[in-house]
C-alpha cells in the first residue's frame, strides 16, 4: 500500500533573492500538493517565509549582531557584501577573478564552515524525505544524511565546465576560443589554494572529495538546472542523466501588478521597459542614477525597481518605481527588460518572450549577457563605459525591431508550455517518494 503522509522537503538555497525566489516557486507547487515545506534560510528571511506556507529553519552564516533587535532585509548578508566590493565590477572578468570571484567564493566557504552544526541540528528535527541546495558551495550536512540529496544551478548552465564552451564566468563567446586558456589558468592559479583547503574540510565532515575544482557536489540523484532550450549550451556540453532542465521557472507567490497611470498611459510610439539590476545590483545608487537619469530623456515609459536603497534613488516623471517590485506579474506587461543578467530575471524574460538589455555586473551575469547577444535576443553592453546613446539607442532598436519581438513571442509561447516548475516540483516528488519507499 501505498505511503499517502505528506512529504517533507528542505529547501537550503543562498541567502540572495535569485535562489531564493526560485525554490520559493518551486516549493509554492510542492506546498499545494499538500507537502510540508522547510526553509533552512539565512536568518534575514526571517517572517517572509513563514507568510507563504513554508516552515522557516533559519540559520546564521556568520556571528550574530551583539543587537538583534529589528527585522533585517532579507538577503542583507549578500546585499551588504556586494555594496562593499561594487568597485570591482568595473573590472574585466579576468580580473574580477582575484578582486571579486575568490573573496566571494571565501565568503560563501566561511558561511557554510560556520552553519554546518546548526544544518546537522536542523536535518535531525525535521527529517526530510528529500534535501534540495540551490547555492554555489557545497554544505557537507546535506550530503551525508540519510536523506538524498538533489543539486539546484539557477545561476547560467556554464557553471558546468566543458572544453567546447567558454570558461565559467568569463562572458567569453561561444565562438571565439580566444582568451580561454588564459581565463582557465587564471582560474586555477586564484581558486586552487582556497578549493584544496575546502576540499579537505568537507571530507573531514564526512562528505566524499569534491571534483576539481568545484566547490559543490553533484547529486547521484538527480540535479537540476534552469535555463531554457532555445538558449541552451546541450550540444556542446552534454550533460549525464541524472542532469535536468528546467525551461523556466517563474513563481506564482508574487502580488498581482496593476500599471500605474503614469506608464499605463504613453505617448503613441514609446514603449513600456522594466528595469532592475537585482537586489544586489541595485546596492550600485550611482550607477542605477546614472541609468534613470539617461532613461530620462527619452520617450518611453519605464518600470523601476530600485532595490534597497530605493529612497535615495529618485525617478524622473516617465517613471514608476519602488524598493521591490513582483517582478513575475510585471515582465509579461512589458515590452524591454533592461537586467543586469541575473539567471532568474534572464529566464524570466525569456519565459515571457520579452528582448533583453543586459548590463552585467559579476558572477554568471556576463555569460547571461553574452549568450543573449549572441542569439541575437538582446544586446549586451558595458554596465559603466557605455555611452548615454548606445544606452537610448538600444532601447530604440530593440522596441521598433518587430521581427525579433514576434520571434521572441514564439519562444516565450514554447517555454511556457513546457511548465518548468511543475517539472521541478515533480522531480523532487519522485525522488522524496522514490526514498521514502525505499525506507520501508
Amino acid at each position: 500500500m501505498d505511503d499517502e503522509r505528506p512529504l517533507t522537503i528542505l529547501f537550503a538555497p543562498e541567502s540572495a533573492y535569485g535562489p531564493t525566489n526560485h525554490c520559493i516557486g518551486l516549493g509554492n507547487i510542492l506546498l499545494k500538493r499538500g507537502h510540508r515545506v522547510v526553509f533552512a534560510s539565512e536568518s534575514s528571511w526571517k517572517n517572509r517565509l513563514e507568510p507563504l506556507g513554508f516552515v522557516e529553519a533559519l540559520i546564521d552564516l556568520a556571528e550574530p549582531p551583539a543587537d538583534p533587535s529589528g527585522d533585517l532585509d532579507a538577503g542583507k548578508f549578500w546585499a551588504d557584501f556586494i555594496a562593499e566590493t561594487a568597485p570591482e565590477f568595473r573590472k574585466p572578468t579576468l580580473a574580477q577573478l582575484e578582486s571579486f570571484i575568490q573573496p566571494t567564493y571565501q565568503a560563501l566557504i566561511d558561511g557554510a564552515m560556520y552553519c554546518e552544526p546548526h544544518l546537522r541540528e536542523i536535518i535531525a528535527e525535521h527529517k526530510p524525505d528529500v534535501i534540495v541546495q540551490d547555492n554555489v558551495v557545497g554544505f557537507p550536512a546535506l550530503t551525508t544524511t540519510d536523506a538524498p540529496f538533489v543539486r539546484i544551478m539557477s545561476c547560467n548552465p556554464l557553471e558546468v565546465r566543458g572544453d567546447k564552451v567558454p570558461p565559467t564566468f568569463s562572458g567569453y563567446p561561444v565562438a571565439d576560443q580566444r582568451g580561454w586558456e588564459a581565463y582557465r589558468a587564471e582560474f586555477d592559479r586564484t581558486l586552487r589554494p582556497m578549493w584544496a583547503t575546502f576540499d579537505g574540510w568537507v571530507q573531514e565532515q564526512g562528505a566524499e572529495p569534491l571534483p576539481d575544482l568545484e566547490f559543490i557536489a553533484t547529486s547521484k540523484v538527480a540535479n537540476i538546472y534552469l535555463f531554457p532550450a532555445e538558449a541552451d549550451y546541450a550540444g556542446l556540453r552534454p550533460l549525464d542523466s541524472t542532469w535536468h532542465r528546467l525551461d523556466s521557472s517563474v513563481r506564482e507567490t508574487d502580488a498581482a501588478f496593476e500599471l500605474p497611470d503614469v506608464v499605463r498611459d504613453r505617448p503613441e510610439g514609446s514603449g513600456l521597459v522594466y528595469l532592475s539590476l537585482g537586489s544586489l545590483g541595485g546596492a550600485d545608487v550611482d550607477l542605477m542614477q546614472r541609468l534613470v537619469d539617461v532613461l530620462a530623456t527619452t520617450r518611453h515609459r519605464y518600470i523601476v525597481c530600485k532595490g534597497p536603497p530605493a529612497d535615495r534613488l529618485p525617478l524622473a516623471d516617465n517613471m514608476y518605481g519602488d524598493a521591490f517590485l513582483p517582478q513575475a506579474r510585471i515582465i509579461g506587461q512589458v515590452d524591454l527588460v533592461i537586467t543586469h543578467g541575473g539567471n532568474n530575471t534572464t529566464t524570466e524574460a525569456l519565459h515571457f518572450g520579452k528582448p533583453m538589455i543586459v548590463l552585467p555586473l559579476f558572477w554568471d551575469q556576463y555569460d547571461n549577457a553574452q549568450r543573449i547577444d549572441e542569439l541575437g535576443f538582446g544586446r549586451r553592453l558595458s554596465t559603466y563605459s557605455c555611452t548615454d546613446r548606445e544606452l537610448t539607442g538600444a532601447v530604440d532598436a530593440l522596441l521598433a525591431d518587430q521581427d525579433l519581438r514576434e520571434r521572441l513571442a514564439r519562444i516565450g509561447e514554447q517555454i511556457r508550455s513546457r511548465d518548468g516548475l511543475r517539472k521541478g516540483a515533480a522531480i523532487l516528488e519522485h525522488v522524496a517518494q522514490r526514498q521514502r519507499a525505499g525506507s520501508r
